[in-house]
Formats: C-alpha cells, structure tokens, sequence
C-alpha cells in the first residue's frame, strides 16, 4: 500500500493495515492516530519512536503471535504467512540444525519463560541458533532488552515492506 493510501484510511481499516506488523493494539492505534504522514520516513520515525517505548508487558503481548524459530507455521492470515517467508532459511536447513534449534527453544524457554524472538528475515539458520546460543548467556533483564530490539527490528521491516 501506498502510503497516501494509508494516510486516507478510516482509524479501523488503517490499524487493519498495519496490524500484521505487531500484535501491540496500542502501537497499532498511536500510529493510526498520528497520520498524516508527509513520507515514508516521517512514518518509520514515529514507529520507531512509538515502539521504544515498549515494556515486557508489551514484548509478552506481542510474542502470543510470533512462532518458535523452526516450527512449522500454519495458517493462512498475513501474520503466518510473513512468519514463513521470514523463517525460510530455517525451514530449509538440514535436520541436525532444526534438532538443535529445537533443543535451543526449549533450554531459552526454561531460562526466560518465553519464545526465543530473533528478526530472522536476512539470516541463516545457523546465524538464528549461534543467536539463540549466545544469548541463552544473558541474564533476564539484558535478555529482555535483546528481545525488544529484535521486535523492533522485525515490526519496523514489516512497516517498509508494507507501506511505500
């Protein structure tokens, strides 16, 4: 879409527009409500902005539509279909590295209490897992900072690639 387009929309149809982006209502609805914007680059700013802001609470919120790295995504709402597309490196990988990303997610989830969130689009399988690994070293409050940044990165590139 372009972004005239997005700036038209009703309040409802623009957040419907963006809402693949991040599952963060509140996000969705400043940004909504923060148009118009004269460029691109004026709307990536104030997303940026608006997203750090983000707390746990909005990384926990965020995180109940994002799937484990590896898992087979289903569905067929833009959400999965992004997670996909963004996940195909690890989708392809041979069956030790999917093992070990597996054996990964669950030793991050024990550690953290969540799924292990990395922008993924642009990396190999195997730069997902050294990821997961180096950061399994974290402690919780650097970890959640490392998981904020990621979702950052993940819903500010989903925006470019959404709103031209």
């Amino acid at each position: 879409m372009d972004l005239v387009n997005f700036n038209q929309l009703s309040p409802q149809a623009a957040q419907a527009a963006i809402a693949h982006c991040v599952a963060i209502p509140a996000w969705q609805q400043a940004l909504v409500a923060a148009r118009p914007f004269a460029d691109v680059a004026a709307l990536q700013a104030e997303a940026d902005r608006l997203a750090q802001r983000w707390q746990a609470a909005d990384l926990e919120q965020a995180l109940s539509a994002h799937p484990r790295i590896g898992d087979n995504v289903a569905g067929a709402d833009k959400e999965a279909t992004l997670s996909r597309s963004e996940q195909s490196a690890m989708q392809q990988a041979d069956g030790a590295l999917q093992l070990s990303m597996l054996a990964g997610n669950q030793t991050y989830e024990q550690r953290f209490g969540r799924v292990f969130l990395i922008r993924a689009k642009g990396r190999s399988g195997e730069e997902m897992l050294a990821e997961l690994q180096r950061r399994l070293n974290n402690d919780a409050a650097s970890e959640q900072r490392e998981a904020l940044a990621q979702l950052r990165e993940i819903t500010l590139l989903r925006l470019k690639e959404s709103i031209t």
